[in-house]
Formats: C-alpha cells, sequence, structure tokens
C-alpha cells in the first residue's frame, strides 16, 4: 500500500526494482534526468518505463503518466497482469494519468500541453511520456529539440522525465541532437538467438550513475511477474 506522506522520503534514483537490470543501470537513474528510451516494436519500451513506474511508487515518488497507447483502465491493467498493480496509488492520486489522443488537432500543441501539464504539478517527481512518436512524426526538428530542452529544463528543477519513442521515429541527425541533451539514453531492440526472439536493453549512457553501467541486457516479459534477465548462456542457446 502506498504511504500517504506528503513529500517522498526518498529521491536518489528511478530504477526498475529487478536488481539485475539495476546493476546494469549503474545503480539506477539520478534523479534531475532526461531519459530517452527508443527501441522497436514490441522490444519491451512500455513493460520497461511501468516498471520504473512501479518502482518509483515503492519509493515514494509521485508519478505523471501521459500515455497515446492506453486509457487508464487499460494501463491499469496492463500493469496488473504483470503483477505490478496501481490501481491503489491511482485512487489516492499518487499516480495521475493522461491520455493524448493521436489526433491531427493534437498534435499541434501536444509538446506545450505536455510541458504546461508538468509545470502544473511540481510535486510529482517523475514524468514518463508513452510514446512521443506520434507527435515526432508531425513536428519540425525544431520544434522536437525545443521540447527536449524545455523538458530538460524542468529536470534541472528536480524532476526525471522519462519519453519513449520507436526509434523510425528518428532520423540519424535528430537521434545525435537529441542524445546529447539527454541525461540518460537507453535503446531496445529483439534478436533472433537461434528459434527465439529475445528483447535487449543496451545502456548507451547514464550521466552521474553511482556505479559503472553494463552495456547489453537481455531480458523477457513473464505474465505476473514483469522483467526476467536472461542469463547470457540462456540468450545464446
Amino acid at each position: 500500500m502506498p504511504q500517504t506522506d506528503t513529500e517522498p522520503k526518498k529521491e536518489l534514483t528511478v530504477c526498475t526494482g529487478q536488481s539485475e537490470i539495476d546493476k546494469r543501470l549503474g545503480g539506477g537513474i539520478p534523479m534531475g534526468s532526461l531519459v530517452l528510451l527508443e527501441g522497436q516494436s514490441d522490444s519491451g519500451k512500455s513493460v520497461l518505463v511501468q516498471q520504473m513506474t512501479w518502482s518509483s511508487l515503492q519509493n515514494n515518488l509521485r508519478i505523471l503518466f501521459y500515455t497515446t497507447e492506453n486509457t487508464v483502465r487499460s494501463l491499469d491493467k496492463q500493469m496488473e497482469s504483470l503483477g505490478l498493480s496501481i490501481t491503489d496509488y491511482i485512487l489516492l492520486g499518487w499516480v495521475k494519468i493522461f491520455q493524448i489522443k493521436s489526433t491531427i488537432s493534437m498534435r499541434d500543441n501536444a509538446f506545450g500541453t505536455i510541458v504546461k501539464g508538468i509545470e502544473a504539478h511540481p510535486e510529482y517527481k517523475v514524468v514518463v511520456v508513452d510514446a512521443v512518436t506520434p507527435f515526432i512524426a508531425h513536428s519540425s526538428t525544431e520544434e522536437i529539440i525545443r521540447y527536449f530542452e524545455a523538458c530538460k529544463g524542468l529536470c534541472d528543477s528536480g524532476k526525471t522525465i522519462l519519453n519513449v519513442a520507436h526509434t523510425y521515429a528518428f532520423d540519424e541527425q535528430l537521434l545525435i541532437r537529441i542524445g546529447s541533451v539527454c541525461d540518460a539514453h537507453l535503446r531496445l531492440r529483439i534478436e533472433e538467438v537461434g528459434e527465439k526472439l529475445v528483447k535487449v536493453l543496451e545502456v548507451a549512457k547514464i550521466r552521474g550513475a553511482d556505479k559503472n553501467t553494463g552495456n547489453i541486457i537481455s531480458f523477457d516479459v513473464e505474465p505476473g511477474m514483469g522483467l526476467k534477465v536472461l542469463p547470457m548462456g540462456r540468450a545464446k542457446a
């Protein structure tokens, strides 16, 4: 059950709560970080940020969750299926979920709506945007860079913002520019190993991590359990 203290007691890192993954993340992503999490479709992006959402709530951090892919109910059910129920946190107001519809009219001001929403909720220290892909596809390079720079300004005030996107949304030069603005950059992909499809997390960078970060993590998603790290021997089998 979530605690009802006015202020969170711990604001050190945003982690997954899965010890092997957090170890490869250098102990977790430091608070105040701007994070880009990009990857292929079905590579585990949403599950990873849902796991980070759950772990942050366990550490008494309030969450703003912007979604273009779920409703409040479907996100709650999706996380419950992974053993990460957030129903109580929603009812207590510890996590606020905003559905952003990917309509043509919404695309024109989505970035501004997200930034203003974050500014309007100073007590919520962790922000997830899953995913920014629909808005990147209909925005200019300068609009996208301005959005990430605005997020960086908010992170300088202590917030941690995780932007999730499909890799195909970026061209190479744009990805380099955004990567330079972000404090942490995580890449996800799917690899075929024998007859299995394995999800792979690559830690491109985490600025300010407490420990050295590992480069590659292979994992799977199990119902009722969430993320499960695959030992290298098993992943290659």
